[in-house]
């Protein structure tokens, strides 16, 4: 697995992540509408004509040191086809979470999330020298809670009444994390997952 972090990109045998920038929204606004991803009440999936705005507040974020973000390039068609973001970085606790994570319907349940995860993962753990990483889900998103323990993480707990969503409702998060003790057998759960996945040919 080639994760060299050159020029902040991480290269995986799948996909690549490469840093957002603005020139990303033309391309990130057709991956989402695969999908129509933003009418999906469970995700935080932009509007396309919401797409500038989306990047904006991540470049914002990244200005202030609190995330990286970045958009999910599928290595074999070159096509961009989400956006992931490690954030809401705790430097001095030496904490962060992976979110805002969306991928076009063609993308999804190919191992391009899995691995994309892994490179996060491994980079925040390895390179950043995080002690712990979260990851945050709606209550009733039972996909993303069974993908996020199938990555290894472990469920801290649960935020009654967290956030008001778009649509009025109110949506309980729960919370779960990887801490860095735990890195070493979940980095090799993941390259098991992900060796059940074939590139294209």
């Amino acid at each position: 697995m080639n994760n060299e972090a050159q020029s902040g990109f991480l290269v995986g045998e799948l996909v690549v992540l490469e840093p957002l920038g603005r020139e990303h929204i033309p391309a990130l606004s057709i991956a989402v509408s695969d999908g129509q991803l933003w009418q999906l009440w469970y995700t935080s999936a932009p509007h396309p004509e919401e797409m500038k705005a989306f990047v904006d507040k991540a470049l914002e974020a990244e200005e202030q040191g609190e995330a990286l973000a970045f958009v999910v390039r599928d290595k074999f068609s070159g096509k961009i086809v989400g956006s992931t973001r490690l954030m809401a970085w705790d430097q001095a606790n030496r904490r962060l979470e992976i979110g805002h994570t969306w991928y076009a319907k063609s993308a999804q349940r190919t191992g391009i999330n899995t691995e994309a995860k892994f490179l996060l993962l491994q980079y925040a753990f390895e390179v950043l020298d995080v002690i712990a990483v979260e990851f945050r889900t709606h209550w009733n998103n039972q996909r993303s809670r069974e993908a996020i323990t199938r990555l290894g993480a472990k469920q801290d707990g649960v935020l009654r009444n967290h956030r008001i969503l778009k649509d009025g409702t109110i949506r309980d998060t729960v919370v779960y994390s990887i801490i860095d003790s735990e890195w070493p057998a979940v980095k090799q759960n993941l390259i098991h997952l992900m060796s059940q996945f074939e590139p294209p040919k």
